[in-house]
């Protein structure tokens, strides 16, 4: 009996019954059903509350007073608000170059034809350091870096060299920060990039290889191009956490010294919670969601300038 004869009854096609369509779409709701309430409750409702406030003067102690576009205004002339979102674009940016560059490095050096345990032991060392929370990982490192007794500190000055106050010179607290930060979040582009290799066909280098291209001209004309996928999401995940940092500069540094390292979501976190203008903070919020959603529309315009499509 073929497929045709299946579908039809008495010479006419077979289709859904009303209530089997609409059974249908109640189940679909039920199952997208949790996935939209957290988003409402989550996402979209304190966007939207975020947007009203961000037109009032409240103090969390006294009733909201109307502002008009006051707290708009401030945003041109807040020096410090300027200053936490100049620190946190160059947070992300080192943030991005490092977590791509080391994750790619890693996952060939486990991809390059290991033994499986060897490669199994490294993937759970370079991944474990993404399982400790940040607080952890903030103590941790503060005992590292610390100038007086820190382990980093004393093995350059084994070297013969001069080991920087890591988290009171202004010129070394935010590349510290960018260290921390690839320490502990790496294993997570490690294992994106290490996935992105392994669905590259062995026969596309063994082909380039019989060619006469070396380990070289297959890195950039193989692996790169057919790798631009994972690059490119990885560029943007890791951009979207980046522009977010907020743990690590809170417990190390608290924004100092002299405001190198402060964050412009610990800024909000300043203005909110600590000076109670939650109406202003309120639209640094709906910058820093602008800021994040504008680059990544950014990216997604460059998507095929330089992503290989399949």
């Amino acid at each position: 009996m073929t497929g045709l004869t299946l579908t039809r009854l008495g010479g006419a096609e077979r289709r859904p019954s009303r209530g089997t369509s609409r059974r249908g779409g109640v189940t679909a709701w039920m199952f997208l059903s949790p996935a939209m309430l957290l988003f409402l409750v989550f996402i979209l409702g304190p966007l939207i509350a975020a947007f009203a406030l961000s037109f009032f003067h409240y103090d969390l102690l006294t009733p909201p007073e109307f502002a008009g576009v006051d707290n708009f205004a401030k945003l041109f002339s807040d020096g410090l608000l300027i200053r936490s979102l100049v620190n946190t674009f160059l947070f992300s940016f080192g943030s991005m170059v490092t977590h791509l560059v080391g994750g790619l490095l890693l996952a060939l050096a486990v991809n390059a034809g290991i033994s499986r345990v060897l490669s199994y032991v490294v993937r759970s060392a370079v991944f474990f350091p993404f399982l400790i929370s940040w607080a952890a990982v903030a103590l941790l490192w503060q005992y590292v870096l610390d100038p007086a007794f820190g382990l980093l500190n004393h093995y350059l000055e084994l070297l013969g060299l001069q080991a920087p106050n890591w988290f009171v010179d202004p010129a070394w607290a935010l590349p510290a920060i960018i260290g921390i930060d690839f320490w502990h979040t790496i294993g997570y582009t490690f294992l994106i990039m290490l996935a992105g290799l392994q669905t590259i066909p062995r026969e596309m280098h063994e082909a380039a290889t019989v060619d006469g291209a070396n380990s070289v001209q297959r890195f950039f004309h193989i692996t790169i191009p057919l790798m631009s996928p994972t690059l490119f999401f990885a560029s943007v995940v890791t951009f979207i956490g980046a522009f977010q940092i907020f743990d690590p500069i809170q417990i190390i540094t608290k924004g100092g010294p002299n405001d190198a390292t402060i964050s412009a979501v610990m800024y909000l976190y300043r203005t909110g919670f600590q000076a109670f203008e939650i109406g202003y903070a309120s639209t640094v919020a709906l910058v820093i969601f602008a800021v994040i959603m504008l680059v990544t529309i950014l990216q997604f315009l460059g998507l095929r300038r330089w992503v290989h499509q399949s």
